[in-house]
């Protein structure tokens, strides 16, 4: 069965990895965890995350989850299968450190490190979570079909909704701040930490609002997973610091049904011209 072309299947078994028994890994991306032909960002964290948890796995670890995922994007992958090569660099008492290699054609495309340990269960000292509601309300608008970055083939695969009044870009105006404000689910099971990866990159690119709409590639991601979230909408606040010489940062936070924060996400990546 073709990879493009078959059923939509859970984010859980699509970010799934083969192991080849010494530390490699095989994998296949699916056109609905893409937009137009390019495998989402948020996406690809995860699935770099399980394979260093699996490597900690098979390596007899005690159990872990991703703690930190830092990833650099060297070139764009294309759908299809790839390679997965892991390196377990530190194995600490509180956190080990894996090397994750993504390949494709024999040629690296992702590379990152995955910090990996025990999230926290208790809740927090102190934190400063965005105030959202925690549904979407009537007015947010579903994220589907074609948008200014290709088909949001996303939308197969996890719901997810735009608060109207934070993206102006949808009603034509040119000229708004570049954050935003969503909410998302996965359409089949519940939020984990590697779907809060993908929920920290789930967003257009938040220049849209300054009238720089297209492809947006990001060159560098730091996702932080805080703790597992609870079942229910993650909701997701975005915000931009500096769009300077063709560059641009990118923050979010998501907080689960529970208020509490579940991952932070920073990017630097291209801004499309105005």
């Amino acid at each position: 069965m073709s990879t493009v072309d078959s059923e939509p299947v859970p984010f859980s078994t699509a970010c799934d990895v083969r192991s080849l028994g010494d530390g490699t890994f095989t994998a296949d991306l699916r056109q609905e965890w893409a937009i137009g032909k390019h495998p989402h960002g948020g996406f690809l964290l995860a699935l770099l995350a399980k394979a260093a948890i699996r490597t900690l796995f098979e390596a007899g670890e005690p159990p872990a989850e991703p703690l930190v995922v830092n990833a650099e994007f060297l070139h764009a992958p294309a759908l299809g299968p790839v390679l997965v090569r892991t390196d377990v660099r530190k194995i600490g008492r509180r956190t080990t450190v894996v090397a994750v290699v993504l390949e494709q054609r024999g040629r690296s495309c992702v590379e990152a490190r995955v910090t990996a340990g025990r999230l926290p269960l208790r809740p927090p000292v102190w934190s400063d979570a965005p105030a959202l509601p925690a549904e979407p309300p009537a007015s947010a608008l579903p994220l589907s079909g074609r948008t200014a970055e290709g088909l949001f083939h996303l939308a197969k695969g996890c719901d997810v909704r735009v608060d109207a009044a934070t993206a102006g870009y949808l009603t034509g105006r040119r000229d708004d701040p570049p954050r935003l404000r969503l909410w998302v689910r996965p359409r089949r099971g519940e939020p984990d930490p590697y779907f809060a990866l993908l929920a920290g990159d789930i967003n257009p690119p938040v220049v849209f609002n300054l009238g720089r709409t297209g492809w947006a590639p990001t060159a560098a991601l730091t996702a932080l997973v805080r703790t597992r979230p609870h079942t229910g909408w993650l909701r997701v606040a975005v915000e931009c610091r500096a769009v300077q010489e063709g560059w641009f940062d990118s923050d979010a936070v998501v907080v689960d049904s529970q208020g509490r924060i579940v991952c932070q996400a920073r990017q630097l990546a291209l801004s499309p011209l105005p």
